[in-house]
């Protein structure tokens, strides 16, 4: 309801600014305020990405991955507008936003109709902690969704297949993909605290306070871990749910089995340390020296 009413007065108050300014050609907007999920890029070729060269396909990598998505802005997200791009009928936006403070050389990218725009200098939301039982039911609900890149809204974005239509019907599994329907690993925990968290593994593995695992086994681990703990290196993190059991989304969980086994799964907490640990030494803060660089740290970022 809140939000709903904040979004009414928002549209009410832009109407009789920024669009009137672009009537009387005045200055054209400066920001935005997402309205929808909204796709974020590291290109400005959204056609391109939704449906490649031949208008029916998804540009992937080898992996079957859509690298130049980077994240879903959730709603009421603001965006700074660093340049506008016309692309035929369709206009871009070159952002900037403190919701995704990661350095880029390509910088990054968003398409007009899932924002409304203005500028008046908007005041950031401030992100609440849901509560903990909340963060926990949402995580569980994720269970068997499809391991997305960049992707951090379980349910998808149906605009995209109306603002980017397929020249011809689609598998369900291209048609899921072409929505973002899934999660990535941070976007696993992102969506479930509703943006609180950090959307990178890069800025997870600071996040909170650290848990002293230096030099402890696997069951050692599980005595002192707490619902919520974040089990993190750099390029992943998994979520521990309680003593017994841990959440995380990953493209494989058997590189030597044949075939996509990837997507959101619950797992057993001492199985994903030791596994966890035939690769990777736990230490307290990333910083620490180990060799090989093979690593991983235990944040606790839950605060009662």
């Amino acid at each position: 309801m809140k939000h709903s009413l904040f979004l009414a007065l928002f549209c009410l108050f832009i109407t009789t600014s920024c669009f009137g300014q672009q009537r009387t050609e005045q200055p054209p907007c400066l920001y935005a305020i997402a309205f929808l999920p909204t796709p974020v890029l590291n290109t400005p070729d959204f056609s391109f990405v939704f449906g490649n060269k031949d208008g029916k396909t998804l540009h992937l990598d080898d992996a079957g991955l859509m690298r130049e998505v980077e994240f879903i802005a959730l709603p009421e997200t603001i965006f700074t507008i660093e340049k506008t791009i016309n692309q035929g009928p369709i206009t871009l936006y070159k952002i900037t936003t403190v919701d995704y403070p990661y350095p880029t050389n390509k910088g990054y990218f968003i398409d007009s109709r899932f924002v409304q725009t203005t500028d008046q200098i908007l005041p950031r939301q401030l992100k609440t902690l849901p509560d903990q039982q909340v963060i926990i039911n949402r995580l569980l609900s994720a269970e068997g969704s499809r391991y997305i890149w960049g992707g951090n809204v379980k349910a998808g974005i149906p605009q995209l297949l109306s603002f980017y239509p397929p020249h011809s019907p689609l598998h369900p599994d291209i048609r899921d993909q072409w929505m973002l329907k899934g999660v990535d690993c941070s976007g696993l925990l992102y969506e479930a605290t509703h943006g609180y968290t950090p959307r990178n593994t890069s800025a997870l593995i600071t996040f909170g306070k650290p848990v002293s695992i230096a030099n402890l086994r696997s069951d050692q681990i599980i005595n002192i871990v707490e619902p919520l703990d974040i089990i993190v290196w750099e390029g992943h993190v998994i979520i521990v749910l309680d003593k017994d059991r841990a959440i995380e989304s990953r493209l494989d969980y058997d590189t030597q089995q044949g075939g996509n086994q990837g997507g959101v799964k619950i797992r057993t907490l001492k199985y994903v340390l030791d596994e966890t640990m035939n690769e990777r030494v736990p230490v307290n803060t990333y910083t620490d020296a180990v060799d090989g660089n093979k690593k991983f740290v235990v944040r606790r970022w839950y605060n009662r």
